[in-house]
């Protein structure tokens, strides 16, 4: 989860020449009372104090926080949260103010962390709050994690309502975070509205294919989603040190594919990853794959040189060979599964075609921009530099975001705008 591989992912976008198709632009930001917009006050003070020069003063606190083994302490904490936050929720102000279709940032999706508690090397959640955004201006909003792990914090946070619908692909049996049965399908007003697809060992491309495409499909069909959060976790992928799953670059890609084939306003986050040389391939192959880069327009195999060059040795090649561990998600187990989930989704009344529109809409006009400053938040500057002639999308470098020298962060965000219909159709 090193923030290393963002910058790596931003050198190879670059190198491979994908900046010209981009703009870039700065977010705001955000300030720690935003964050308490889901987190706890207390929680949020805590993470501004704690460093590691002082953190056996708050031998308590980083109990009752779950702070200090998977999820360490170490400088820059706080302020790595607020860049990776920032992000997200700038992605998703872009997305609300409608000058956009398309937003990624490859530096969040950090979806273990719950209201007052860190897990998973997550501190704060960062697709919560870019949820909340979205909900300003959209009546429902989809999340999707194709992550190997689940992602318990986003469902936990809209477990009991309607407007939101967590989707999940993951490894799931005696695998962290052990949470995501199939079992669990929301509470209350939220009943039927969390959609967990557990997997064992192995999955590989044919067979994820062949249960998220129908589930997708059957989620866009009864939820009609206003905007659409992917959180693409590359820990799923072959090889992968934590993972266990046997997915391709293209297999993982597919995914990014096919949701953004349905032109709703999507929100694209990172979230695992823990092989170093395999994360910034497949983050780079899904920006290309939301240029459009695909078929005969796909970005060459042989990787350009870059800064990082010899961490992709010995080939040096953009797409690596899947191993021939077994698949043990059996076809009978993978069709048993999703007709289960088909039915709980049958079950949802069909949400109007027409979209309803409730609550405040944070344009980026003279009104909104008084309210983000009461809130504490830094206004949006556009960066026109490397800007290339085509536009399509925009990207955030390390370069042009705020932060501290201390802080090791690197992030990344691309959005596509309506004005580029043949990049990304509005």
């Amino acid at each position: 989860m090193k923030p290393h591989r963002v910058r790596m992912t931003h050198n190879l976008v670059v190198n491979y020449g994908l900046y010209r198709k981009m703009d870039v632009f700065r977010p705001r930001l955000m300030s720690p009372t935003a964050m308490t917009r889901f987190h706890s006050d207390d929680y949020i003070n805590f993470l501004k104090s704690i460093t590691p020069d002082n953190m056996q003063d708050y031998s308590r606190q980083l109990a009752r926080f779950n702070v200090g083994e998977d999820c360490p302490v170490f400088d820059g904490l706080f302020e790595f949260c607020r860049l990776y936050t920032s992000g997200s929720i700038g992605g998703a102000d872009r997305l609300n103010d409608g000058s956009s279709d398309v937003c990624i940032n490859w530096s969040g999706g950090l979806h273990h962390a719950k209201k007052a508690e860190a897990s998973g090397f997550c501190y704060i959640n960062d697709c919560v709050l870019a949820i909340l955004e979205l909900l300003k201006k959209h009546e429902r909003v989809l999340y999707i994690d194709i992550d190997i792990h689940h992602g318990d914090g986003v469902e936990e946070a809209f477990y009991t309502t309607d407007r939101v619908m967590t989707l999940s692909f993951h490894k799931f049996g005696e695998y962290f975070p052990g949470t995501g049965d199939v079992l669990d399908t929301g509470y209350g007003s939220g009943k039927n509205y969390a959609i967990n697809f557990p997997l064992s060992d192995g999955m590989d491309d044919a067979s994820y294919k062949s249960v998220f495409r129908p589930i997708m499909e059957k989620v866009m069909e009864k939820f009609r989603p206003g905007a659409i959060v992917l959180q693409c976790g590359a820990d799923s992928l072959s090889g992968d040190k934590l993972g266990c799953f046997n997915l391709s670059l293209r297999g993982h890609a597919d995914c990014v594919q096919y949701v953004q084939s349905f032109n709703v306003p999507l929100l694209v986050l990172g979230g695992g990853g823990y092989t170093l040389r395999n994360v910034p391939r497949c983050w780079t192959y899904e920006t290309s794959v939301l240029l459009g880069m695909t078929g005969d327009n796909d970005i060459r195999d042989a990787l350009p040189y870059n800064d990082y060059f010899e961490y992709f040795g010995p080939d040096y090649r953009l797409h690596l060979p899947v191993s021939n561990m077994e698949n043990l998600n059996s076809p009978q187990y993978l069709e048993k599964t999703k007709i289960q989930l088909l039915e709980v989704l049958r079950s949802i009344e069909c949400a109007p075609s027409v979209q309803v529109q409730t609550g405040g809409t944070s344009n980026l006009n003279p009104v909104s921009m008084i309210a983000m400053a009461a809130d504490g938040v830094e206004e949006q500057q556009p960066v026109q530099e490397n800007s290339g002639s085509n536009g399509g999308v925009k990207v955030m470098t390390e370069e042009d975001m705020p932060m501290d020298e201390s802080t090791d962060n690197d992030n990344v965000a691309i959005e596509g705008r309506k004005e580029h219909p043949a990049e990304f159709a509005s």
